[in-house]
């Protein structure tokens, strides 16, 4: 396992993003981010329901969502979330209740206050993702989903070569190109109040994968 990433590096590697983010990660990242949405929104149901982007960077993913739903976004960065900010007044996303400078690992939001909370490629690059995992399943009802789209390396094979040669730019997008799929699993295992609903891979050659988590009806966690 590697080592875990600081606060402050996260930051930086994402202040430098953040002019081109759109364009060069907007494409690759397609797919993940549209089947992030789906599964939040079904999780939802028709009514709709209250929704907590977690890394929502420059806010590629806020016109997506069905106006039907309630939206808030947080983000470590403070120069990815001036660019969600412009993207929610230009689109005028009303559907969007508030975007917040917020570590995601000690998020200043209440217990049991979303429906569901999307992270898409984000796991991987907070420095304490069990911690964080942790925050994730406190701000979410009873009933309410976790909805993950990462990075999960692999364990062995042509892919998992592959991320080796790949790992030194990996490091600098601020992701961990060891991560398996097993600490996730593992993780739920000790937490005790969610279950795995889905473990689906994703486009491009299945190098990112839709993980889903359920908070259980009647746990005090």
């Amino acid at each position: 396992m590697g080592a875990d990433f600081d606060k402050s590096s996260v930051e930086r590697v994402y202040a430098r993003w953040a002019p081109v983010y759109d364009l060069v990660f907007g494409a690759v990242f397609d797919a993940g981010r549209r089947a992030s949405i789906e599964a939040a929104e079904q999780a939802c149901g028709p009514a709709g329901g209250r929704i907590l982007e977690v890394g929502v960077g420059t806010g590629i993913s806020l016109p997506e969502y069905a106006r039907r739903n309630r939206l808030v976004g947080i983000d470590l960065s403070e120069p990815m979330l001036r660019r969600a900010h412009e993207r929610v007044a230009e689109q005028r996303l009303t559907n969007v209740e508030g975007l917040a400078v917020m570590d995601a690992g000690r998020m200043a939001l209440p217990d049991r206050s979303f429906d569901v909370v999307v992270a898409q490629f984000v796991i991987t690059a907070v420095p304490k993702p069990e911690a964080t995992l942790d925050e994730f399943a406190r701000v979410i009802r009873p009933g309410g989903e976790i909805v993950l789209v990462n990075h999960i390396g692999a364990e062995a094979g042509p892919r998992r070569a592959f991320e080796i040669c790949f790992a030194p730019i990996a490091r600098r997008l601020g992701w961990r190109p060891e991560f398996r799929f097993g600490r996730l699993a593992d993780w739920a295992q000790r937490h005790g109040g969610v279950r795995l609903v889905e473990n689906r891979p994703m486009p491009p050659l299945g190098h990112f994968s839709l993980i889903r988590f359920q908070r259980l009806v009647g746990t005090a966690v």
